[in-house]
């Protein structure tokens, strides 16, 4: 049961950069990064959007999907039958696929990194990992 803190902790803070970059962008404001690169020019590319949906939208209800499952799977430890954990692999793996192509374009298409999008890719990767391990 205590395993489930780590995913909640790690979920909320990628919840958290999610937020801060969907904020900072409805405010009309310059993104910042922490290390000098240029997110602002990479969280308004054309890329920003996928499918028509904000990119850090999505990022916010990947993670607060994943902080609702864990919580609920704390309190209630009996609902975490192993179709649960195999469908959060599943939704943790698309996320973790999903982040590979936006460092992708960041990398070769944009040209133009940004700190909290490489935060948010590192994030789902250690979700993915956890969920991994809850499969086994």
């Amino acid at each position: 049961m205590s395993f489930y803190f780590l995913p909640i902790i790690v979920a909320a803070i990628g919840f958290e950069i999610a937020y801060h970059i969907s904020k900072t962008k409805k405010r009309g404001r310059p993104l910042v990064c922490p290390v000098g690169a240029d997110c602002d020019s990479v969280v308004h590319s054309d890329y920003s959007k996928f499918l028509g949906y904000p990119v850090e939208g999505l990022g916010m209800l990947y993670y607060g999907f994943i902080t609702a499952v864990y919580l609920v799977l704390t309190i209630a430890p009996s609902l975490g039958f192993q179709e649960v954990f195999y469908f959060v692999g599943v939704v943790s793996l698309g996320a973790f696929i999903f982040s590979l192509y936006l460092i992708f374009v960041q990398a070769f298409i944009i040209r133009a990194w940004c700190t909290w999008c490489l935060a948010s890719a590192a994030l789902s990767t250690i979700l993915a990992y956890l969920a991994y391990l809850s499969i086994l």
